[in-house]
């Protein structure tokens, strides 16, 4: 039997780590590894998609869903660079990933030899550890390290392999890997719990913020919204965790927002931030605000507090509701639901009337009939731009569904990729890709990849020809949209001649058959809906300089010889935006 070689002993950490499959494409540099994975007898599988970055995104979609360590690859030179996008995605959402960056031969580093690259700069803003194993005695342990720092931090680490090192004979032996225990709960200081109690107490109207890490506290943010008679808003990440059964929900404020969140958030004497790292400040209050967070580096960083409290989520509530004196008072709460009730109210009003005969069709209308359609436990995978609206919009949760997105560093094109590493997980479980026309144009070569594996993957492609998104920022900042429309594409056309059944569907009436038919059968599916590009959504809350420079942006382009639809869009919009 031959001596195993350090690519081998790699292969071993990673199966003992729990890893099932590598996502990659083959290249030279790689093959002393990608050879170690065919010999482990189908312990580890090799996922050929077509693009790194496809790679990295589907790595991060499986840990996501999974919690446990995913592992991309990548060749050297181009291999790497593709990475770094879906990587810096990872990093920013948290999901635990290892990237396996193979490198030039050790005698050519800094030669400025074929297809060199830098990876320990490279990757040094995409990852939280990446270091070069530049000797077989580093192994088996350097490849330990690599994966416990991505589990235990929740983060990305890149480990750099030289072809030339991974075919040399393995020194050391492999040992065994002792199982990563689940990462600890964070327990409050007692004096923070009991400031906490004191604000909550002393605070004649509370709101509750809610982003992704008050996943697993559901029950005790609905206890406590319940005590202080609290209305409860949450960020894109943070709703599917916190809204289904909740009957205190609100909304969302941002970008994005909708319904009373804004409001809300703005009124209230004390807004408390539960597992959120907001983004947009702009949106936040600048005073009376507490947060609780079990990352301390997050504390305080978007707007001032009164109190940081370094805790769990959970553990903190938990900690500190016997403490708190139950509010007699529900006018707020109330006042707060009935504006949440009527800005949905109005919004349907605005945005759908007579939308199941509206061509082309409305994305919204088309939005909540997926919804329906779609299966009680499905992953919703969502591409960035206006499907982030649809989704935040229409898409329900209900304890069991998932929505992945790519919603902390906002690329383009990872709804189908993200779909991959989905459906990996569990071939049963429905994925369900809102991919844009302008995403899935991007990594459009995964639909290959969809089909080469025959994952129960249901793309559904929003196509409006035109980046919508973009559009609106243009308008809103009082430009003409330039470069954001482009010809039209037939994608169900594309996915029927790579083998996938397709569905074009240009009249409403056709939306509920096309996505029924899709879901029921087995395997990838493409649904093409060809939508109203003029269907710009505008957040709950919005600037008076903002209103005008939409209304000046629409005026731009009727004299510019544009349509004259858009000067009919920008007066119904400004009708339903509220004044300052």
């Amino acid at each position: 039997m031959a001596a195993a070689k350090v690519a081998d002993q790699l292969v071993q950490v990673l199966i003992q780590s729990g890893v099932q499959r590598v996502y990659g494409v083959v290249g030279d540099s790689l093959n002393p590894f990608v050879d170690a994975i065919r010999r482990s007898d189908g312990a580890l599988r090799w996922i050929h998609v077509r693009n790194e970055e496809a790679a990295a995104f589907a790595a991060a979609a499986e840990a996501q869903i999974t919690g446990r360590l995913a592992v991309c690859a990548g060749s050297c030179g181009p291999g790497n660079t593709h990475l770094v996008q879906g990587l810096y995605d990872a990093h920013r959402s948290g999901a635990p990933v290892l990237a396996i960056a193979s490198h030039i031969p050790t005698t050519q580093i800094g030669t400025g030899f074929f297809q060199e690259t830098h990876p320990e700069k490279l990757f040094s803003e995409a990852a939280d550890w990446c270091e070069l194993l530049s000797q077989p005695e580093q192994m088996p342990r350097l490849a330990r390290i690599a994966a416990q720092h991505a589990l235990g931090g929740s983060t990305v680490s890149v480990l750099v392999l030289p072809g030339d090192i991974g075919e040399k004979p393995a020194p050391n032996p492999t040992g065994r890997t002792v199982p990563t225990p689940a990462c600890g709960t964070v327990t409050p200081a007692p004096h923070a719990v009991r400031d906490l109690a004191r604000l909550l107490n002393d605070a004649r109207t509370v709101t509750l913020f809610c982003g992704a890490g008050v996943r697993g506290a559901h029950s005790q943010v609905m206890r406590l919204a319940d005590t202080l008679k609290a209305p409860v808003g949450h960020t894109l990440r943070g709703k599917e965790w916190i809204q289904y059964d909740s009957p205190y929900d609100v909304g969302m404020i941002g970008l994005l927002g909708y319904g009373a969140c804004h409001d809300a958030v703005h009124d209230a004497d004390l807004l408390l931030m539960l597992g959120t790292d907001f983004p947009y400040d702009a949106f936040l209050p600048q005073a009376k605000t507490v947060q609780v967070d079990h990352d301390a580096r997050r504390l305080g960083r978007r707007t001032p507090l009164e109190l940081a409290v370094h805790g769990d989520v959970g553990a903190t509530l938990d900690a500190v509701q016997p403490l708190l004196e139950p509010a007699a008072d529900r006018r707020f709460l109330d006042t707060m639901l009935r504006r949440h009730e009527r800005a949905l109210t109005t919004a349907v009003d605005a945005y759908t009337r007579n939308v199941d005969h509206h061509v082309p069709i409305h994305p919204e209308y088309a939005a909540s009939i997926l919804d329906e359609l779609a299966a009680d436990d499905a992953v919703f995978t969502v591409d960035t731009g206006m499907n982030n609206v649809w989704a935040a919009r229409y898409l329900t949760p209900n304890g069991r569904r998932r929505v992945i997105g790519s919603f902390s560093h906002g690329t383009m094109a990872n709804a189908l990729p993200h779909a991959v590493g989905a459906a990996f997980t569990d071939r049963s479980r429905q994925v369900v890709s809102l991919s844009g026309d302008g995403g899935l144009a991007m990594l459009l070569g995964e639909l290959l990849t969809v089909r080469q594996h025959d994952l129960q993957v249901k793309t559904v492609v929003f196509n409006n020809a035109s980046l919508g998104m973009v559009r609106l920022e243009m308008m809103v900042d009082g430009l003409p949209a330039y470069e954001t429309d482009h010809a039209a594409v037939d994608y169900s056309a594309i996915a029927r001649g790579i083998g996938i059944p397709a569905w074009r569907v240009e009249q409403p009436s056709g939306i509920r058959d096309a996505l029924s038919e899709a879901f029921e059968r087995p395997g990838p599916a493409v649904v093409e809906l060809i939508t109203d590009p003029n269907a710009l959504s505008v957040p709950s809350h919005i600037t008076f300089g903002q209103v005008k420079g939409f209304a000046l942006a629409a005026g731009r382009t009727v004299l510019d010889g544009g349509v004259g639809t858009m000067l009919d869009l920008a007066r119904a919009n400004l009708r339903n935006i509220p004044r300052p």
